[in-house]
């Protein structure tokens, strides 16, 4: 089918069939809500759509539907993001494994409506799952994926499945879709683990022949280890998502992962990076390997959880990283993705030299031209064996 990245997001949804959608549109993401309201107009799926009056409200909805037992889906962007923020660590708190499309928007102000990845990476910290897509294809799959990933009993966190905003939101490809059945079938029931509560067991859900409280307040008495809970939560995903993509390949042929390593056998330099850019990056990895550069990729499909073990293993003996962020993180030594990476191999006695590029700041292209500039500056890491400008601004006046 040609659809663009919301349109992708809105099919899939539609084919899950969740049991409650709250949305408030903001661009580029209101395309997903938009169609999505024509299938619930359409009799195409039983959903109560819900039209709130604002982001905040979105995501407070799917919070109570989900804590009642309901599949909740909502979409958002930038702004639409950052006004959820107080919502995001409840939802994640709670336990509630609710899926969000996110197509990612420069934060204001200045005013800017497209695509960096600073409203996400904002949220890298509340405790929700994030899958970065590079094209509608995974946009799809991701959509679908969620919720099983989301919904695994050793997991139960929620979800955000992040699409580039106008480079993959708004930009028509093709997308192999999946029968409805099969996806009915894949992602199966919401099942809920049982709980023990004032009343006896029940299942971790409102139930008002079995009342429980969810989200009271929790003082110094268990805050603590709630809170580790999360922590293993996450560490669990890093088991959980491969399963649920093994199983999901067995169905269509298309097996993701934690990340894509594209040409990195005998990679001598290499770049990594989130999202649409990386479809490019592949382009100019191709040019430079015709021209004998032994360049790579690794493409960063799950941040959250981050997946130490297999960056580490699939870096193997590339001594030369540059890292993509879109985002900068203001007063930091680096962006957001830079600060994972030296962490991850900080304790390697074999740690390669990592340098960050900041690119694409409020929809700024990032050409093959620029891309090709980067991979120039880890050749020139490389011959010297350091890293000379540990963070650059890549395609900026100054």
């Amino acid at each position: 089918m040609g659809m663009n990245g919301d349109e992708a997001v809105a099919y899939a949804t539609k084919q899950v069939n969740p049991d409650v959608v709250a949305a408030y549109p903001i661009t580029p993401q209101t395309i997903i809500v938009e169609r999505f309201s024509e299938y619930v107009a359409d009799g195409e799926v039983d959903t109560e759509f819900v039209a709130v009056e604002s982001e905040h409200s979105a995501l407070s909805s799917c919070v109570g539907a989900s804590a009642a037992g309901a599949r909740a889906f909502t979409a958002t962007a930038a702004n639409g993001l950052a006004l959820m923020w107080e919502i995001t660590y409840i939802a994640s708190g709670m336990r509630l494994p609710i899926v969000m499309a996110v197509a990612n928007r420069a934060l204001s102000g200045p005013l800017n409506i497209h695509s960096d990845h600073g409203d996400s990476m904002g949220a890298r910290d509340s405790g929700w799952i994030q899958i970065y897509c590079e094209n509608s294809q995974e946009v799809y799959d991701a959509c679908i994926e969620a919720w099983r990933i989301a919904e695994h009993s050793d997991v139960l966190l929620p979800v955000m499945v992040c699409l580039d905003g106008f480079s993959l939101s708004h930009t028509m490809e093709n997308v192999s879709t999946l029968p409805d059945e099969v996806v009915k079938e894949f992602v199966g029931e919401r099942k809920f683990i049982t709980v023990r509560g004032h009343a006896g067991e029940t299942e971790l859900r409102l139930n008002p022949e079995v009342p429980l409280s969810m989200g009271p307040v929790d003082l110094q008495d268990y805050y603590f280890e709630h809170k580790l809970q999360q922590v293993e939560a996450m560490r669990h995903a890093l088991k959980a998502i491969p399963e649920v993509d093994a199983e999901y390949a067995k169905i269509t042929g298309r097996e993701y992962g934690m990340m894509h390593p594209y040409r990195m056998e005998d990679a001598n330099v290499a770049l990594l990076g989130l999202g649409s850019t990386m479809g490019t990056v592949r382009f100019v990895v191709d040019e430079l390997r015709d021209g004998g550069v032994k360049a790579g990729l690794i493409d960063l499909r799950v941040y959250r959880p981050f997946p130490e073990k297999d960056l580490i293993e699939t870096l193997g003996d590339t001594s030369v990283l540059g890292v993509l962020d879109k985002t900068p993180i203001f007063g930091s030594p680096g962006g957001p993705l830079y600060e994972d990476v030296k962490s991850t191999f900080y304790e390697q006695v074999d740690r390669p030299l990592v340098a960050d590029y900041i690119h694409g700041l409020g929809g700024r292209d990032a050409s093959p031209q620029l891309l090709r500039g980067i991979f120039e500056d880890l050749i020139e890491v490389q011959k010297k064996g350091e890293v000379i400008r540990k963070v650059s601004f890549m395609g900026v006046r100054e």
